[in-house]
């Protein structure tokens, strides 16, 4: 894989980070993660109450693929030997921690740089590692309420609303992946090491690239944010929205009406040729949505075809997973948990026409404990002295 070769040291948990290490670890990379005791928070909480495989709960198997783990305390005098000897033999060190929390521990990138002066030390937070907000709790939704994302989505009475799902950490995640790759791409070339550092604030903003620099450049006010209940975003022209329909619900892009109108046999429509389709947005998706609300996808796809118009059904998560193209691109694979097979969503990218693959997964935190520290050069007695001390934990040692 690409980033076969590439040794990377991973203070990461929760989600950001984690997920961001999964990328580089499906592309290649030897990821060890390192856990406390206890392991890590994603090991203890997942949504939908708590949702667990045989113990393992599903947060951590959405974010942790390809990692080893080593199980850590830190508090320990003899801890800081054990990843000092991980750090000189990696290319990165990449912590999501609040700012400030491994300079308590020894490991902040002054420290570390001092001792390898070539590390690729890459932090992501909520805020920004200096700053007014840089000590706050970063969590998905409050990045989506202060970005303003939430603020511009839904139309009518359901704005504000939230995404519906984590799209600030995932998005943070891919945007932390490329930072430490591109500092990886220096490295290869000129042997310097790079302070990367990514926020889900800035990940926030990144995701609404296109509408907040069309807002600005038209000197944007809050009301232009209003909008029909069925328009998708407030700086594109209808229809572009979501439509109730006979069997379920459609969405529909950048059609003309001219297109609708004859689709649609439509008088109300065909009225709105030649007419603004941004100013006139709202009484545009209220015509759409009168027209369509009687006739089934089926039907629909056979008049939207004949007109080249871009749709799609909504589908719900039952469908994703009966979707052909789905299968056909292989984006989901089943994994065995302990003898219950569950689906995991599959690295997003082919490489040379292939996909991702599982090399590991730590079902327990310190699954890899021996194995790393027999690469770091301690031998057998070693190990045994420092599980015995409880510096480090393994799954046999625990049993």
């Amino acid at each position: 894989m690409l980033l076969n070769g590439m040794k990377i040291v991973s203070f990461c948990h929760f989600l950001q980070g984690p997920a961001a290490m999964q990328y580089l670890a499906d592309m290649g990379a030897d990821m060890i993660k390192i856990e406390p005791p206890q392991g890590a928070y994603e090991r203890h909480w997942a949504g939908a109450n708590r949702a667990k495989v045989n113990g393992v709960s599903a947060f951590y198997l959405s974010a942790n693929r390809n990692s080893r783990s080593i199980a850590i305390d830190l508090k320990k005098a003899d801890a800081k030997e054990i990843v000092n000897r991980l750090i000189d033999s990696a290319h990165a060190l990449t912590e999501n921690f609040r700012p400030g929390t491994l300079d308590r521990l020894g490991f902040g990138y002054e420290d570390i740089k001092a001792r390898k002066a070539d590390i690729i030390y890459a932090s992501a937070s909520g805020y920004g590692a200096t700053g007014p907000y840089a000590t706050r709790p970063g969590q998905d939704l409050l990045i989506q309420a202060m970005s303003g994302l939430i603020s511009t989505t839904g139309g009518g009475a359901h704005r504000p609303t939230p995404i519906g799902s984590a799209i600030a950490d995932q998005h943070g995640a891919a945007l932390f992946a490329l930072g430490i790759v591109g500092a990886y791409a220096k490295w290869l070339t000129t042997g310097q090491g790079t302070r990367v550092e990514s926020s889900l604030l800035a990940s926030g903003i990144d995701l609404q690239t296109e509408s907040l620099v069309t807002y600005y450049a038209v000197n944007g006010n809050d009301s232009m944010i209003d909008r029909d209940d069925h328009l998708g975003t407030w700086f594109h022209e209808a229809p572009y929205g979501v439509y109730e329909i006979a069997d379920g619900h459609i969405a529909i892009s950048l059609n003309p009406p001219e297109k609708l109108a004859r689709a649609l046999k439509s008088d109300e429509i065909a009225a709105l040729i030649g007419k603004n389709t941004y100013f006139e947005r709202d009484i545009y998706a209220k015509a759409v949505a009168k027209a369509v609300h009687s006739w089934t996808f089926s039907e629909l796809s056979e008049v939207f075809d004949i007109e080249k118009m871009w749709y799609a059904r909504v589908d719900n998560l039952d469908d994703l997973a009966r979707n052909p193209q789905v299968a056909y691109n292989g984006t989901f694979m089943d994994f065995d948990v302990k003898g219950t097979q569950v689906k995991l969503v599959n690295h997003p990218n082919r490489y040379d026409g292939q996909g991702a693959e599982i090399r590991h997964m730590a079902l327990s935190q310190g699954a890899h404990t021996k194995e790393i520290l027999a690469e770091c050069g301690f031998s057998s007695s070693d190990i045994a002295g420092l599980i015995n001390k409880e510096v480090v934990f393994s799954p046999e040692s625990a049993s």
